[in-house]
């Protein structure tokens, strides 16, 4: 009876359960979505369509992608915090931010939330039309390329985070497919990204098939990776039982 009371700490567990849960669900459905527009947008691209429907399938779906890594700091924001000798403390009101000092898994969900602005820097730009070679470099080349890296970073974070400190492969854990299937997203992103520079000398990319296959294929991982997520969400039991960095996904 006491549980059902509003303030009651097995009632806040199970409502701050909930909340997670939601949330789990948005970044998890954000980054489905957001993969896919990707890889969308990679096959048009390979296809020669239109520019101006490549560039908006992808801006779409790095709104997509922005989402999902502001909804993975969410996650960690909102997850029940430690206490030395005792359960974790629930978390209360929704937080929209916060900070987690000396937590990898907020620094990761950070460092994605960055990439995917980065990335919307040159998704806009790619609307531009009369760019020289260099301006293509500085304005769409450039961010993507720093996105892909924040990527890269944010999920070795995530495998550190996985592995109590460092990379480790644990097939048997749900958690770890998801990050292990985004950070070989996040590899093929970093290839697609070398190869996209613009060459002043021939104001072509490097290889304009490695910048489209790998994006598409480094989507298809954030896609499926986004599936492995919905799956493996937080629930009221495990929050009150686990410590809360066990609670929180990102990609």
């Amino acid at each position: 009876l006491l549980a059902g009371r509003p303030g009651h700490p097995e009632a806040e567990g199970i409502a701050v359960g909930r909340r997670l849960v939601g949330i789990n669900l948005v970044a998890s459905c954000a980054f489905v979505i957001g993969g896919s527009l990707f890889a969308a947008g990679a096959y048009l691209a390979q296809r020669g369509e239109a520019l101006v429907v490549v560039n908006t399938t992808y801006l779409v779906g790095g709104f997509f992608f922005s989402l999902g890594a502001y909804a993975s700091v969410l996650l960690v924001v909102n997850a029940p915090q430690p206490r030395p000798g005792g359960p974790p403390a629930s978390g209360g009101a929704m937080r929209w931010w916060g900070r987690r000092r000396g937590q990898r898994d907020w620094r990761g969900a950070v460092v994605l939330f960055v990439g995917t602005l980065l990335f919307a820097v040159s998704l806009v730009a790619a609307f531009a039309s009369g760019l020289t070679p260099r301006q293509s470099d500085g304005w769409i080349w450039l961010p993507d390329m720093l996105g892909c890296l924040c990527f890269l970073v944010s999920g070795h974070l995530a495998m550190l985070e996985v592995g109590g400190g460092h990379v480790a492969v644990r097939p048997h854990d749900l958690t770890w497919w998801v990050v292990a299937v985004n950070q070989l997203g996040s590899v093929l992103f970093v290839l697609a990204g070398l190869a996209a520079f613009v060459r002043p000398a021939t104001s072509t990319e490097v290889d304009a098939g490695l910048v489209n296959w790998g994006t598409f294929a480094g989507a298809v991982c954030f896609a499926i990776g986004g599936v492995i997520q919905s799956i493996d969400r937080p629930t009221p039991t495990t929050l009150e039982e686990q410590p809360s960095h066990d609670h929180t996904r990102q990609a």
